[in-house]
């Protein structure tokens, strides 16, 4: 069992799929800065200095010493609310990784269809019969 395990392991598709899969978490990372640092302070600027990232609903009581507008704090007391704000931004971050995905993906797609074949060389019949016509010559 030790012995298949390794082999699976040592597959190139699993060790591709696991490159894959830290570089794609760090990628995410860099998307999410995107997303919270440079487009939602935008987005934000354009419907008049909003944050969305401190938007919410609030659905619970809200514990003494907790100001009821701090949303990092309401939910670090555990108060029930629904932050519809941090959820847009999720899914603009999930759009824009998406569509960066897309264009990467389109991007190897091209160059793969646009790269050189390798010259078509003989077939083994002309090599044959080319093998045979020398042969007759002797």
């Amino acid at each position: 069992m030790l012995g298949e395990f390794r082999e699976f392991i040592a597959r190139g598709n699993v060790i591709d799929l696991a490159v894959g899969v830290i570089i794609g978490g760090a990628f995410a990372t860099i998307t999410g800065s995107l997303t919270e640092d440079l487009i939602m302070p935008v987005v934000g600027w354009i419907f008049g200095g909003v944050d969305f990232s401190s938007m919410f609903i609030l659905l619970g009581n809200v514990p003494d010493g907790v100001a009821a507008t701090d949303y990092a704090a309401l939910k670090k007391a555990g108060v029930a609310m629904i932050g519809y704000g941090a959820f847009i931004t999720a899914v603009i971050n999930f759009l824009i990784l998406a569509w960066i995905i897309f264009l990467l993906v389109r991007t190897v797609n091209n160059v793969v269809r646009k790269a050189p074949d390798a010259p078509a060389g003989p077939t083994e019949v002309d090599l044959l019969a080319e093998i045979r016509d020398e042969l007759r010559k002797k």
